[in-house]
C-alpha cells in the first residue's frame, strides 16, 4: 500500500512539470464569433465606402440680411430684442425724425407756391387769350368803319368835283363850294382816323398774341417747377420713412447692438436679421471624395442635435475654389517648404420637402418658438432649440 501511494503521488514532487490544462471551449467560440462579426462589420463598411462618400465637417447656413440705416439719426426707440421673431416690414428702429418733418413742410411748401405759380400764369393766359379776341374785335370794327367812311369820302369827292365846276360858272355859292370842299377834308381826316385805329388794334392784336405765348411758356415753366416741387416732396417723404427702420424679411433679430440716444451713421451694420426660410448644408468635402459626386444626388443629413434622425437632402452645387482660397490669408505654396495638404471643397447641400410622422413630430416639440423649419419639413408645432 505504501508503494502505490507513493506511485500516486510522485508527479506532485517538487521541481517536477504539471500537465497543461484543457482550454475552454466558450473562450474560442466567442473569438470565432468576434472575428466573424468584425469581418463582416468591416466588409460592410468598405462595400458602403464605395458607395458612399461622409464629412464631419459641415455646418447649416442660412440667408443673413443686415439691418443698415440709410440716414444718420439718433435711435429714439428700440422696437426689438435679442432673437426676436420679426415679418418683413415690422419696424425694428425709429430714429430722430424731426429735421426729416420740417424737410418735408418746406417742400410741401414750396410745391404749392409752385401749384399757385401754375394758376396765375393758367389765369395770365386766359386773360391774354381774351384781350386778342377783344384786339381783332376792334380791327373788324375798324375794318367796317373804314368801308363807310370810304363810302363817305367817295360821296364827298363826288360832290366836291360837282360844286367845283360849278363854282366857275357861279352856279353855286361861294358858301356852297366852301361846304363841299370841307366835307371832303373831314370825310378825307376820318379815314385815315380810322386807318390809324385799325393799325392800333392790329399792333394790339400782335401784342396780346405775343403776350399769351410768353404766357403760355409761363405755364409750362409753371408745370415743370411743379414736377421738380413734388420730387421734392417724395424725396423729403423717402427720407422721412428712412427715419423707420424695417425688417428686410422673415427671420429672427440676432444681438441688437442699439441703444436709445445712440447715433447711427448712414450705411452703418447695427444688427442682422437671421431668416428662417430654406437653410442648407454647406459641407467641405476632400478633393479626393469629389470624383463620384455629381449635382442632384441625394443626400442623408445628420444633424447632432437630433440623434437617430434622418434629414433627406439633395446636393446642388460645387464651390468654385476651395475653402482656403477664401481664408484671411490664403496659403502660398509657391514660397517656403512646401507640404502637400489635401484640400477641402466646399459643396451646397439644400433640404428637400417631406411629410413628418407623429413619431417625428412628438420627437421635434420642443415648446417653444422655432430657430429655424427646414422647408416644410417640420410641422407648424415642431420646433428646434438650436441649430
Amino acid at each position: 500500500m505504501s508503494q502505490q501511494h507513493e506511485a500516486t503521488h510522485a508527479p506532485h514532487k517538487h521541481g517536477e512539470k504539471q500537465p497543461p490544462k484543457k482550454k475552454s471551449k466558450g473562450f474560442m467560440i466567442a473569438l470565432i464569433i468576434l472575428v466573424v462579426v468584425g469581418g463582416t462589420f468591416g466588409a460592410v463598411q468598405y462595400i458602403h465606402g464605395l458607395h458612399h462618400e461622409e464629412t464631419d465637417d459641415a455646418q447649416i447656413d442660412a440667408n443673413i440680411s443686415p439691418v443698415i440705416p440709410r440716414i444718420s439719426g439718433y435711435v429714439t426707440e428700440v422696437r426689438v430684442v435679442d432673437n426676436q421673431k420679426v415679418k418683413k416690414g415690422d419696424t425694428l428702429l425709429v430714429l430722430d425724425n424731426r429735421n426729416e418733418n420740417i424737410q418735408l413742410e418746406q417742400a410741401e411748401a414750396v410745391l404749392n407756391a409752385a401749384k399757385s405759380n401754375l394758376t396765375v400764369a393758367e389765369a395770365n393766359t386766359a386773360a391774354s387769350r381774351s384781350n386778342i379776341a377783344t384786339y381783332q374785335a376792334n380791327v373788324s370794327t375798324a375794318d367796317a368803319q373804314i368801308e363807310a367812311a370810304k363810302v363817305t369820302l367817295t360821296r364827298a369827292t363826288q360832290d366836291y368835283d360837282r360844286y367845283a365846276n360849278l363854282i366857275k360858272d357861279h352856279s353855286i355859292t361861294q358858301q356852297q363850294y366852301e361846304q363841299a370842299e370841307a366835307a371832303k377834308l373831314s370825310a378825307e381826316r376820318q379815314l385815315q382816323v380810322l386807318m390809324d385805329q385799325k393799325n392800333a388794334a392790329m399792333r394790339q392784336t400782335s401784342a396780346a398774341t405775343s403776350q399769351s405765348n410768353a404766357t403760355g411758356q409761363q405755364v409750362n415753366v409753371a408745370a415743370a417747377t411743379i414736377q421738380q416741387r413734388q420730387a421734392d416732396v417724395d424725396n423729403a417723404k423717402l427720407s422721412l420713412s428712412y427715419t423707420y427702420i424695417l425688417a428686410p424679411e422673415d427671420g429672427y433679430v440676432s444681438k441688437v447692438n442699439a441703444q436709445v440716444g445712440q447715433l447711427l451713421q448712414a450705411g452703418q451694420s447695427v444688427f442682422s436679421v437671421v431668416m428662417d426660410t430654406n437653410p442648407w448644408v454647406v459641407a467641405n468635402f476632400k478633393e479626393t471624395q469629389l470624383s463620384r459626386m455629381r449635382i442632384g444626388q441625394k443626400v442623408t443629413v445628420h444633424v447632432d442635435a437630433f440623434p437617430g434622425h434622418e434629414f433627406e437632402a439633395t446636393l446642388t452645387s460645387f464651390s468654385p475654389a476651395t475653402g482656403t482660397r477664401f481664408a484671411l490669408l490664403p496659403p502660398d505654396n509657391a514660397s517656403g517648404n512646401f507640404v502637400k495638404v489635401v484640400q477641402r471643397l466646399p459643396v451646397k447641400i439644400e433640404f428637400t420637402q417631406r411629410p413628418v410622422s407623429k413619431t417625428d413630430q412628438a420627437r421635434y416639440e420642443r415648446g417653444g418658438r422655432c430657430a429655424y423649419r427646414l422647408n416644410g419639413s417640420f410641422p407648424q408645432g415642431g420646433c428646434i432649440a438650436a441649430w
